[in-house]
């Protein structure tokens, strides 16, 4: 995707168990499916639990680790990404996505899928909430879950 700044992280213990290009295509796909045409720039970061922790804990006052955290730099006033503000460089910055590998790798377990199917997963869902979804609201939930399982059957058919 022309239109895509994207900055991968992964945290040492997990360099050689994820794919940055396949992580890459998995934003993309993403990004795509939700309408994005505007430049933007995400960050993502595959950690481990106590990272994930940490910033849950420092961030949202909630001293736990949970499987995906999404930090949004600014806050579309609907799901639709048109509502967004352009800011001065022509980039959108969306803001950045943290995925607890050991936290996939137990919920892919549970789920009986691969580990690649569930960080797919809980990337979608992470810049799916960037850009405004959210699952609060029981019908804001069913619409993303939807969102959620058409990205996956494009990337896994794709």
């Amino acid at each position: 995707m022309q239109n895509l700044q994207l900055s991968i992280q992964i945290e040492d213990p997990f360099v050689s168990l994820v794919d940055k290009d396949w992580l890459g295509k998995v934003v993309e796909t993403t990004l795509s499916a939700a309408g994005v045409g505007e430049l933007v720039d995400i960050g993502l970061v595959i950690a481990s639990d106590e990272t994930v922790h940490n910033l849950n804990r420092s961030y949202r006052g909630v001293n736990a680790s949970t499987d995906v955290l999404a930090f949004a730099l600014s806050q579309p006033s609907s799901d639709k990404v048109e509502h967004f503000a352009m800011p001065p460089d022509k980039i959108l910055h969306l803001g950045e996505v943290i995925v607890s590998y050991h936290q996939a790798e137990r919920q892919a377990e549970e789920q009986h899928h691969s580990i690649e199917r569930e960080l797919a997963l809980l990337v979608v869902h992470g810049v799916l909430h960037l850009l405004g979804y959210d699952h609060g609201k029981p019908e804001a939930e069913q619409s993303m879950r939807a969102m959620e399982a058409e990205i996956l059957n494009s990337i896994e058919t794709g």
